[in-house]
């Protein structure tokens, strides 16, 4: 498709995009990521499952798919979502929060990795991202927990969030079903000693191994 009919896509999808604070307290938590074998020619998607607040491993869903769209900034999700839409299947429980590698509403159309795949699962999702894409903020302190906002004109639209002192922030933004200050809590709260939240490096690193040759069934 060209890019002007995958502009109406996601400005479609954008109206359906719901941010207000979690409905429920979550039991169940999820990191879903992607990494790419370009050997294989192979996109590589991961879902892996916690309890929450313990953090204990429940599950992992994974899938491999050959790649169909190539690296377009601003249209990740027409490249990663058919992969991770099939490793959420391969889920025997569904989450009831979703960590997403990627941007929410943090994104020039409103509809970053995570805002897309939460309004097509109608799952509560957090834009988890190592890098700005969009929006106007400051950095932070220096300490863990301290952040400022991500503002597109007088709307804030995310936060950057130090999740270890002295690392760098992460740029967090609401995907779906979840707002800022729910966003900012639970990426903290799921962050253990690392920059990453738990959810997402499990995700990336299981992603990462299956992508270097390892095996789809660990």
């Amino acid at each position: 498709m060209d890019l002007a009919s995958l502009r109406e896509i996601q400005e479609n999808l954008r109206g359906k995009v719901l941010i207000r604070p979690l409905d429920v307290e979550p039991k169940v938590v999820a990191g879903c990521d992607s990494s790419y074998s370009r050997k294989r020619g192979l996109i590589i998607a991961v879902f892996v499952l916690f309890t929450y607040p313990g953090l204990e491993l429940l599950e992992v869903g994974k899938a491999l798919r050959k790649v169909e769209f190539p690296y377009i900034p601003t249209y990740l999700s027409f490249r990663e979502l058919p992969a991770l839409l099939e490793a959420y299947r391969d889920l025997r429980r569904k989450p009831d929060l979703i960590l997403v590698d990627g941007q929410g509403i943090a994104h020039p159309r409103g509809l970053g990795l995570a805002s897309h795949l939460g309004v097509l699962l109608d799952r509560p999702t957090v834009g988890v991202a190592k890098s700005p894409l969009f929006g106007e903020f400051k950095m932070p302190g220096l300490r863990r927990g301290e952040h400022t906002s991500i503002l597109d004109g007088d709307r804030v639209i995310g936060a950057v969030l130090r999740t270890r002192t002295g690392v760098k922030p992460l740029f967090v933004s609401p995907g779906h079903r979840v707002d800022v200050e729910d966003s900012i809590r639970y990426v903290l709260e799921l962050t253990r000693g690392y920059r990453l939240p738990e959810p997402i490096r499990s995700a990336d690193r299981l992603s990462r191994e299956i992508a270097k040759g390892g095996d789809i069934d660990v």
